[in-house]
């Protein structure tokens, strides 16, 4: 009987479980660090498990996935959505780490997941470039805001603004380092420079633009269809609908990586602007009622259905292969 491994990941620690002959046996928990993960991979040599299986939450999984990866051990890495489904099929009233790390046993006996393959070390780091760049465009963008709110009263202080403005232009110093370093990460592969010149010839898709998306694409397994991308960015539409009394409009799921999101949304609203085919789809979708918001997500999606396409077909981006002429027509 083979023994199975759930492990439940949180920022300071994660919840080990291992299962054999339909049993769990104690959990076990670990620090999330170097030394936490070197005791944990102890431990699973001597269990000699068959499958280990944690979630893709947030950025704590990938360093515990990549070490016991390195320790040839069988690593998992699961969609969230999928798991959340196995729990609520037990009808699991409580939900704690240890619970969680136990049904995460369970299914890896039942599911049987495939493998676990690390992207490249050039794409992490790529990544951790395009997610530090991203955080630090949202900080400007608040202080920008501050920086109007500050200036729009007359009894500010000149001292506030001057500090504000200091802020700002500390920040694009730091993007504009960040970026270049991305850049010369990207031109060091021949993959990556050919993805990024193929997905800048979308409108709207500056160089900015173009580092945020492939940061993120460049990790992603290679197989994964369109709709799987879209679901991953949380831009895949929810529907409920149940019987005839239940029939709520579809909703974006949004339960997907935030960053991708973030990154196509200047790209598609330069799109509506200045792409005829995605300018004509987006006035198409409001003139049959649909909010301006959802339209732009439609955009987006569009898009990053194209930009994905970049990768998998190593052509150039083709807005005409996303938009129909029907709607070009029309305008």
């Amino acid at each position: 009987m083979m023994t199975v491994i759930g492990i439940d990941i949180s920022a300071q620690s994660f919840d080990l479980v291992s299962r054999r002959h339909g049993r769990n046996a104690k959990v076990q928990r670990f620090e999330q660090s170097p030394q936490g993960h070197a005791r944990a991979i102890r431990y699973l040599k001597g269990l000699k498990p068959e499958c280990i299986v944690m979630e893709a939450t947030g950025v704590y999984y990938l360093d515990l996935a990549l070490a016991l990866h390195e320790a040839d051990l069988p690593v998992c890495v699961i969609n969230p959505r999928s798991f959340r489904h196995f729990a609520e099929i037990h009808l699991t009233g409580s939900k704690t780490d240890a619970i969680d790390a136990a049904l995460l046993a369970e299914y890896a006996e039942r599911m049987t997941p495939r493998r676990w393959t690390p992207p490249p070390q050039h794409c992490l780091a790529l990544r951790d470039i395009g997610r530090q760049i991203n955080r630090l465009i949202h900080a400007r963008t608040q202080a920008k805001n501050r920086l109007h709110a500050l200036s729009a009263k007359t009894s500010t202080p000149g001292l506030l603004i001057e500090d504000e403005q200091d802020g700002i232009a500390q920040l694009d110093r730091r993007i504009e380092r960040l970026k270049q370093a991305a850049l010369e990460l990207i031109a060091q592969s021949e993959a990556l420079s050919r993805h990024f010149e193929h997905m800048s010839t979308a409108r709207g898709m500056g160089q900015a633009s173009s580092v945020a998306v492939l940061a993120e694409l460049c990790t992603l397994p290679s197989d994964l269809k369109a709709a799987q991308v879209s679901r991953h960015a949380g831009l895949d539409v929810r529907l409920t609908q149940s019987g005839s009394s239940v029939n709520s409009p579809g909703r974006l799921s949004k339960a997907g990586n935030a960053y991708l999101r973030a990154a196509l949304y200047m790209p598609a609203m330069a799109a509506i602007r200045h792409e005829p085919r995605a300018k004509a789809f987006y006035e198409a979708l409001v003139a049959r009622g649909k909010k301006k918001i959802q339209a732009l997500c439609a955009v987006m999606r569009k898009y990053l259905t194209g930009l994905w396409a970049c990768i998998k077909t190593q052509t150039p981006f083709d807005a005409a292969a996303l938009f129909s002429d029907q709607h070009l027509n029309k305008a």
